[in-house]
């Protein structure tokens, strides 16, 4: 039965128990000709039995364990609904704790190094796993600061943020393992600090990267040869194998720039460190607009504006970069179509962007776009004469920068690719960086 409705229940019976006890009283006090002295001796009564009930409930309020009441008055009810109350606290209470044994056992199972930390960054908890990828030890660094066990510049800076993973960290407690480092954030500003060891990954990554950069550079002196010969070859010699002869060349020529675009992405992962040059935008903007122009022979209308403000970077990276973006909207607008090419700054940020009026990419595409090799048709992209490597070499400088690509498009409109730089990489005009 509810509580409201044993409660309930218990006042009625109360209730009628006072009455049929004045009644009584007033029916003697009638029979002895001393009704208002039975009723107040009928009073007392009642007045002291409450009271007694009263202390000993009272007498229970500071036991752990509250027994039942064998009664159906009021009180009664009230003991019976604390113990109630109290076994069902008890019953959640080792839930809880039954859920925490069993969260903690599988966290301790986990290979992954799992550290709980309170508001203020401090140490609550922390699996084996922990010990053995950040050299914490049990009972001493609970309650330390985590920036205190770390030492390291990187993590320091990184945990102010935290938004991105942190990869590529040496293991505090052996420096030949890699860590990867995740900060997640919930109840009350407390956080769980995943960190796994990605020493397997990145040595498997390594070897891809270096048969990649092999047989790249392995395949550009057959490809050469291969190239001269044809070019050696007059189609007036042999005119019924002209038509034979051109597509020999074109997929000679395409092969030849997938291995070059295999190479340069085997540089640009290969490299620690750019030049910090200043690149006056204007200009670089200018450069692009007359790319876009000679690449398209007419076939389109080609605007471009640019704000006064440098960059900060590799000239030759981000130039290269910016092409591919410049070229691929040449490619794939039809003729006809608007071609944009923007430099802004503002809102703490710059943003290279190149639109489009082209035929644009459907949105379950877009996720994929910088993947190698990711195709969002090949009948158009042998068309195009495209290699499916443009737009991860644009990832990858970008990423050397610090910057991201921010893509839009809708299908049958058009496209906006924009390289967003932060505020770190800006710098101002020449004129003004010069001024007193």
């Amino acid at each position: 039965m509810p509580v409201k409705r044993r409660l309930g229940v218990a006042w009625r019976s109360s209730i009628w128990r006072i009455v049929a006890m004045l009644v009584v009283a007033l029916v003697a006090g009638v029979a002895l000709h001393a009704v208002a002295l039975a009723l107040l001796v009928a009073f007392a009564a009642l007045f002291a039995i409450e009271l007694w009930r009263l202390a000993k409930l009272s007498r229970l309020v500071g036991e752990r364990r509250w027994p039942s009441a064998s009664g159906n008055g009021i009180w009664d009810a009230l003991q019976n609904a604390r113990r109630d109350g109290q076994r069902r606290r008890i019953d959640e209470k080792r839930r809880l704790a039954s859920a925490l044994r069993a969260f903690r056992d599988a966290a301790a199972a986990l290979p992954d190094a799992v550290v709980a930390l309170d508001e203020d960054g401090r140490i609550d908890w922390f699996n084996a796993a922990a010990n053995d990828l950040l050299g914490l030890k049990y009972p001493h660094d609970i309650g330390a600061h985590l920036t205190n066990l770390l030492r390291s510049p990187r993590v320091a800076e990184w945990l102010a943020d935290a938004s991105e993973p942190l990869a590529d960290l040496p293991s505090p407690a052996d420096e030949s393992r890699r860590l990867s480092l995740r900060l997640i954030r919930y109840a009350d500003d407390r956080a769980l600090l995943v960190a796994r060891d990605i020493s397997q990954l990145m040595r498997l990554e390594q070897v891809r990267r270096d048969f990649v950069a092999n047989v790249s550079h392995e395949l550009r002196t057959p490809l050469t040869v291969v190239h001269g010969y044809l070019d050696m070859i007059e189609p007036e010699q042999m005119p019924e194998f002209e038509p034979i002869l051109h597509e020999l060349r074109n997929q000679s020529r395409r092969m030849t720039q997938i291995v070059e675009d295999l190479l340069t992405l085997s540089r640009l992962e290969a490299r620690g460190e750019l030049p910090q040059e200043r690149i006056g935008m204007r200009a670089l903007v200018e450069a692009l607009r007359r790319e876009a122009v000679a690449l398209s022979q007419g076939r389109h209308e080609i605007t471009a504006h640019a704000d006064l403000c440098d960059l900060q970077g590799s000239s030759k990276e981000l130039h290269s970069a910016f092409s591919n973006l410049v070229s691929n909207a040449v490619r794939y607008t039809p003729a006809g179509g608007r071609i944009e090419v923007r430099w802004i700054c503002g809102a703490g940020e710059g943003r290279l962007s190149v639109t489009d009026t082209g035929q644009g990419i459907p949105a379950q595409h877009l996720p994929r776009l910088t993947e190698r090799f990711y195709r969002v048709s090949t009948s158009r992209s042998r068309e195009t004469g495209g290699t499916g490597l443009g737009l991860s070499i644009v990832k990858h400088v970008l990423q050397l920068h610090q910057a991201r690509l921010d893509i839009r498009s809708e299908a049958g409109v058009g496209s906006t690719f924009a390289c967003v730089f932060g505020a770190q990489r800006l710098l101002p005009p020449l004129e003004e960086a010069d001024s007193p």
